[in-house]
């Protein structure tokens, strides 16, 4: 949208910053802009700075949608997104593959220095970050006509986190078959083929993994870890010894004999996993002990690059609210003995700030004083934000006539040239006179009406400009379908069968409980030669299965990347395990029966079907569903027009469009006079899902 790029620049309130910003002026502080002022403001910097920017953003959701306005601003290929959980918490215990792939992604955008824009949560400057020397040393580049050493190869890509597989079929896979190695990338939609002759690479292909076909060549390839730290050796040796100092260290600080008892019990675990050279669970959580001083994630940004921060009270709010959530859930760890005394999960926000040796500008609605922060500058913009016409031609047009008579130009985007003449065609049928612009057409000269090539989230109004911006939402009420993003993983490919086990994998012996697969080996038994499973238990005990008898073991299974404890071969643990969870599960079966006898003979609501304002309220949806999301949408709808009480788990991992199945149940509630309580487990999330809310409820 270069037209209205090349009208902001006339302003002098821009001119200014920028030239501040060259001069080095640090500190500025930008009130009044709202709406979408504020990322083609961001749009404008970055253009005529030609420097990297950094926004940080008060939490996901606003860094998400913000990242979406600017995409449409700049292109994909020169903005990023780092998606980091809220919680220290969540983001130890469970990661989502997708969030991985996409801040591993980002980390190699900003250690290549490329400008951009790039645009984070504040959790994601709060977290501890693999220095530049690992990640640079976790990286595989390679192009046609270089020299490959593949036992080298394969150690590496194991260290990565990637699994060796007969043939990829998901992301973070490999595959070695005579002269051809295989890898699926996390953050790539399709896998890599390298042929080699000899030791020399000879092709580079993308292939389809259903069905291995080859799609384009390449004339190289960079492999990025499959998870965002890799831990050498010498490091966990490192980190075990170190550890045994931190227990040492904490033991004497605790009184409860209980609480010793767990806490010794519990790191002694992790240190033997380290010293075994496995990563035991939550392992981020030691780095601060690993090192002195851990690396965060503004030191992977250009030096000379441009840091924002989008509304700097909500993110001074927020990281005070994340730092008492953090502190009790520090607390909560330190009772139950699952970790030593001197951890430092996370960095604060003045730590932020003095690491942070970028220009900083800071973006606030209202003008205010901020705790800790010395603004050396300050620039006013007088911004309301568009109202939404709905449709209502009369009042748009006496809107119009008011920016006409105040000499103001207009703007109103629409995205493609069908989309651009329907709009100037219905302008017209209401005597409004418009010209239409192409998104590299110079700024016009004239005030007017103006329909340019373009996607907003929402329109504005500058007054003291004379600029005036409006979008389909706000003059139709009706917004263009994005097209869900393609998932690099999904589901189906992350769900193995219990039969597929691999080297290194834990598994669980009906008899005798939790070990760790090693392979398959052959021995020679009474002259008889028979294949084995190797299954390897707590103080190097070992056990052969003959193959034939695999049904007596499953895969483990658990949180992700959790480290289970191995049992003893002939110990009392496991059917000590056994006994107290048949005795669970009967407890639960008892409940269980009991609670669905009472929910069979209650009677609840029938809602009444679907009616007009549910379907509008559904078309309002910004996104294009996918088809689990519509089919889980069907029968939540089936289960509420029923009698029976409603009884049902949605279950996908973040991103699949959880919320809006339970938005639009929530709308069908309502629109009987019926309370719904959303319950969260986080403040966070809860202003999350109240924001979401409070927008998609907002014209209903």
């Amino acid at each position: 949208m270069e037209p209205l790029h090349q009208l902001l620049m006339k302003d002098h309130h821009i001119n200014t910053l920028l030239t501040d910003i060259q001069k080095g002026i640090d500190q500025q502080l930008v009130t009044g802009l709202v709406g979408g002022a504020r990322p083609l403001f961001i749009q404008s910097i970055a253009k005529e700075t030609e420097r990297p920017i950094l926004i940080v953003s008060p939490n996901l959701l606003h860094s998400q949608r913000l990242f979406e306005d600017m995409v449409k601003l700049l292109g994909e290929d020169q903005v990023r997104l780092y998606p980091a959980d809220e919680l220290i918490a969540a983001d130890l215990s469970v990661s989502s593959p997708e969030l991985r792939a996409q801040r591993i992604e980002t980390l190699e955008f900003m250690h290549s220095q490329k400008r951009g824009v790039v645009i984070t949560p504040i959790a994601g400057l709060r977290r501890h970050m693999p220095n530049l020397k690992q990640w640079r040393e976790s990286r595989l580049v390679t192009a046609i006509g270089q020299q490959v050493y593949l036992d080298e190869w394969l150690d590496q890509l194991v260290a990565m986190g990637y699994s060796r597989q007969a043939m990829v079929t998901a992301p973070g896979e490999f595959a070695l078959r005579g002269g051809i190695l295989d890898i699926y990338p996390i953050y790539l939609e399709n896998p890599v083929r390298l042929e080699f002759f000899d030791t020399e690479v000879d092709s580079i292909r993308a292939f389809s993994a259903e069905d291995q076909r080859s799609i384009e060549k390449l004339d190289e390839v960079c492999i990025l870890p499959a998870t965002e730290f890799v831990w050498t050796r010498q490091q966990l040796l490192i980190l075990a010894e170190k550890l045994e100092d931190s227990l040492a260290s904490s033991l004497k600080k605790l009184k409860k004999p209980e609480t010793k008892e767990l806490l010794l019990q519990n790191i002694n675990h992790d240190i033997e996993l380290l010293r075994q050279g496995d990563v035991p669970e939550q392992m981020t959580k030691y780095v601060s002990i690993l090192e002195d001083h851990p690396t965060f994630l503004g030191d992977y940004f250009a030096q000379d690059g441009l840091v924002l921060f989008d509304e700097l009270g909500r993110i001074q709010e927020t990281t005070d609210s994340l730092e008492r959530e953090e502190k009790d859930w520090y607390i909560s760890l330190l009772e139950e003995g699952k970790t030593v005394h001197d951890v430092k999960l996370s960095f604060n926000f003045k730590e932020i700030l003095g690491m942070l040796n970028q220009r900083k500008v800071y973006l606030s609605l209202f003008a205010r004083t901020f705790s800790g922060i010395k603004i050396k500058k300050s620039i006013a913009f007088s911004c309301k934000q568009m109202q939404h016409f709905h449709g209502q031609m009369n009042l748009l047009k006496n809107e119009m006539e008011r920016f006409i008579i105040g000499k103001f130009f207009v703007f109103v985007l629409a995205d493609g040239k069908d989309r651009q003449k329907k709009v100037k065609d219905v302008l017209e049928d209401y005597d409004m006179t418009s010209h239409v612009l192409g998104k590299k057409d110079a700024a016009p000269e004239q005030p007017g009406i103006y329909i340019v090539e373009g996607e907003m989230s929402s329109g504005f109004e500058l007054p003291l400009q004379r600029l005036a911006v409006l979008t389909d939402e706000e003059l139709f009420k009706q917004r263009p379908k994005k097209k869900a993003r393609p998932q690099k993983m999904t589901n189906a490919e992350r769900i193995k069968s219990y039969s597929e086990i691999k080297p290194g994998d834990h598994i669980v012996h009906i008899h005798h409980g939790i070990g760790k697969y090693i392979g398959i080996e052959t021995l020679e038994i009474n002259g008889i030669h028979k294949d084995y499973l190797h299954i390897r238990y707590r103080a190097e005990d070992k056990l052969f299965v003959p193959v034939d008898q695999i049904d007596q073991i499953q895969k483990y299974v658990a949180s992700e990347e959790k480290e289970p404890k191995l049992h003893k071969l002939g110990g009392a643990e496991w059917k000590k395990t056994k006994i107290k969870v048949t005795a669970a599960v009967q407890d639960i079966a008892d409940d269980l029966i009991k609670l669905y006898a009472k929910r069979e003979s209650e009677k609840g609501h029938a809602f009444e079907p679907d009616q007009d304002m549910q379907q509008a309220f559904e078309s309002a949806f910004a996104y294009e569903e996918t088809d689990d999301q519509l089919r889980s949408i069907e029968e939540v709808k089936r289960d509420m027009e029923k009698e029976r009480p409603m009884d049902r788990l949605i279950c996908g991992d973040v991103g699949y469009g959880k919320t809006e199945v339970a938005i639009r149940a929530a709308f069908k509630a309502v629109q009987e006079s019926k309370q719904v309580a959303f319950l969260v487990p986080t403040t966070i999330l809860a202003q999350q899902h109240y924001e979401t809310m409070k927008e998609r409820f907002a014209d209903f």
